[in-house]
């Protein structure tokens, strides 16, 4: 039996994946940890699950920062801002918490998200293997104009692992043993250009403690098509607009779909739309025809998982290549946010449903990600290691 700690940002679309894979391994036998935020792993975990927090104030307000953000940039910009306002400011936080936690736990592996690089530095300073989790392609794919960008985040990680006390820096995003990728060339596009290391694994996924109960099933007519509308965790300022604009393009098509809107309920609406605070997004993907989003790899590759395509309004980060994927995919249509209208919107959302193109392409991913293994292929590669 190993020990297998995973290091974490507190983002959900970044802890599922590690949530199944961590269930798969210990399934086997290992002994499973994480090292994060406690709240958001406890609300994403199981009870049972072993966790190290790695918590504070400063900790806190950081990804609140990033997720109030009124505009955020696009393009190379996107990346050094998430790099400066995210990825390094949580680098120095939450060392100190995973340094203790490896201490602690003394794992013989360290499964660190490439969002979480403090994870690989601990892992290096205690002689432990060390593998990525690479839950979205943002890192793996540089949009053009991104030398001068890869130069400034290649120097701030040097930087921090000279003041860590690492006298021979590496690229913390990308180990030199395996890097867990958790979608499929179907999506991301020509993966032979990667080296052997890396593993297309797709998406891991696995029942959550999703309070299914409280969703009102009944509403769901099954003389009806359904929809799902969400923005994910990180919608920030944007969100009221956004959901505002949705109800005004689906208000007229209430003889032929039912629309489930996670987000708190706001101005009366038609009965055929549903405003939900929480939804039990895998719970109800079986019961969809299409999902608008926002582009988060998460709800992506849950909703392509399930055969679903999508429309897609992309706001901030990675989230203009994953969109640009699924429509290079022929999965779905996106739609630039900051231009959404009711009508384009609404035109979308027919497209998507009553064109089967979308549904048979969306149909092509799915069987690469069922191909590809998910969970059972990332603990059989990490196995490989411990």
């Amino acid at each position: 039996m190993s020990r297998i700690l995973f290091v974490v940002p507190p983002l959900t679309g970044h802890i599922n994946p590690t949530a199944a894979v961590g269930a798969e391994l210990a399934a086997r036998g290992h002994d499973v940890a994480w090292a994060g935020q406690q709240a958001a792993l406890r609300s994403l975990l199981p009870e049972s699950a072993r966790i190290f927090p790695v918590d504070g104030d400063a900790f806190d307000a950081r990804v609140a920062d990033v997720r109030d953000h009124r505009r955020p940039p696009r393009g190379p910009a996107a990346m050094k801002f998430v790099w400066e306002n995210l990825i390094m400011p949580l680098a120095h936080t939450m060392l100190p918490g995973v340094t203790d936690a490896v201490a602690q736990f003394a794992p013989h592996m360290v499964v660190a998200d490439q969002q979480a690089i403090a994870g690989a530095v601990a892992a290096r300073q205690a002689g432990a293997v060390w593998v990525t989790s690479a839950s979205t392609p943002g890192e793996l794919l540089r949009p053009p104009g991104m030398r001068e960008v890869e130069a400034w985040v290649r120097d701030q990680m040097t930087a921090f692992q000279l003041a860590c006390g690492v006298s021979d820096p590496a690229d913390l995003r990308f180990s030199d043993r395996l890097v867990l990728v958790f979608t499929t060339a179907a999506l991301i596009g020509d993966t032979r250009g990667f080296g052997a290391r890396y593993v297309f694994t797709g998406p891991a996924l696995a029942r959550r403690p999703d309070r299914e109960s409280s969703f009102p099933w009944e509403w769901l007519d099954p003389a009806r098509r359904h929809l799902l509308v969400t923005l994910g965790t990180l919608s920030g300022p944007a969100g009221p607009r956004f959901f505002r604009t949705v109800s005004d393009a689906v208000s007229d098509l209430g003889g032929e779909l039912q629309a489930v809107l996670a987000a708190p309920p706001g101005e009366p609406a038609p009965p055929h739309i549903l405003f939900a605070g929480h939804v039990p997004q895998l719970a109800l993907l079986p019961h969809l025809a299409a999902v608008v989003c926002h582009g988060g790899q998460n709800t992506v590759c849950e909703a392509l998982a399930h055969g679903l395509p999508l429309v897609l309004t992309p706001m901030r980060h990675d989230q203009p290549i994953i969109a640009r994927q699924v429509a290079d995919a022929g999965a779905g249509i996106a739609l630039r946010i900051d231009q959404l209208r009711a009508t384009d919107l609404r035109r979308a959302v027919r497209a998507v449903l009553d064109d089967p193109s979308y549904r048979a392409a969306a149909g092509v991913v799915r069987d690469s990600f069922a191909a590809a293994g998910g969970a059972s292929t990332a603990a059989d590669h990490l196995e490989k290691l411990v």
